[in-house]
């Protein structure tokens, strides 16, 4: 197949969704620009075109893992049970990252010295982080806890991520009894504390 010499939304979309799916194969050191555009097998001035630079191009990859992360907590339904739908959402987050170990490096741990956030990478985390708050208001509203929703999001956001990434590194447990007894437990101790 020939190298890709047209520089189209179609282009670019198709090498984003190879880095995105390279990344796990070769982890945070093995990134390159050049292998994203050997493997979307187009030319590294292409990728540069169409994302500018390798800083660029990881931004990109940023955005899109907020916006996986957001199409799989929307899968969740609201049931009459605000705080066991919390508790859903904690889990789906918990697989999330499990699942996209690198993708969620690139999110939350900034792995990337060429990379550094602004403004618009904040808010590309917002469709998430509203759909958070939205469920935590909804168990303020019943009465299942106090506290201002924000500060309840960020908090149980924060402890996700942390319990996520010492799961990832094999610190949480040995079995998956004990890792899944340790997330209810933080879980549960955190809502269980707002009340």
């Amino acid at each position: 197949m020939p190298r890709a010499k047209q520089r189209t939304p179609a282009l670019r979309d198709h090498v984003l969704s190879v880095a995105v799916e390279l990344l796990p194969e070769v982890g945070v050191a093995g990134f390159t620009t050049r292998r994203v555009a050997q493997e979307a097998r187009t030319s590294t001035p292409a990728v540069y075109e169409l994302f500018g630079d390798k800083s660029g191009l990881v931004r990109e990859v940023f955005f899109e893992g907020f916006r996986a992360l957001h199409r799989r907590l929307t899968t969740l339904a609201d049931t009459d049970d605000p705080r066991a739908d919390l508790v859903r959402l904690a889990g789906v987050y918990r697989r999330f990252i499990r699942e996209n170990p690198d993708l969620s490096q690139v999110m939350f741990s900034r792995p990337f010295t060429d990379f550094e956030p602004g403004p618009a990478e904040v808010e590309a985390s917002g469709s998430v982080r509203l759909f958070i708050v939205e469920r935590v208001r909804r168990c303020i509203d019943a009465g299942l806890i106090r506290g201002d929703e924000t500060d309840v999001a960020h908090v149980l956001v924060s402890l996700i991520q942390g319990l996520a990434a010492a799961e990832n590194a094999g610190r949480l447990g040995t079995s998956r009894a004990s890792v899944d007894r340790r997330w209810a437990l933080a879980v549960n101790a955190v809502l269980d504390g707002l009340h």
